[in-house]
């Protein structure tokens, strides 16, 4: 499994928690209707958070184990819509 982070909870458990990159994927690859610069623009993403943060490197290496052209499509998509 990839793209997850161990956060502490209580009682000295921890859970997994899906980084903001594995999170965007899922989203992409469950939702195949956002599928336009419009669509993605709906979204309203945090533009401020897509340009300064999100790791697209990351972003890039974690599409390629979708193993999806469908995916890497919106992902390109995605990453022309915010300039990123």
């Amino acid at each position: 499994m990839f793209g997850y982070e161990l956060k502490p909870i209580a009682d000295n458990r921890t859970i997994q928690f899906a980084t903001p990159e594995k999170a965007l994927l899922d989203l992409l690859y469950l939702y195949p209707f956002y599928d336009s610069e419009q669509e993605l623009e709906e979204l309203r993403l945090d533009e401020d958070y897509l340009q300064d943060d999100l790791n697209v490197d990351l972003l890039m290496e974690y599409s390629a184990k979708f193993q999806s052209k469908a995916l890497d499509h919106r992902v390109k998509l995605l990453l022309k819509t915010y300039d990123l």
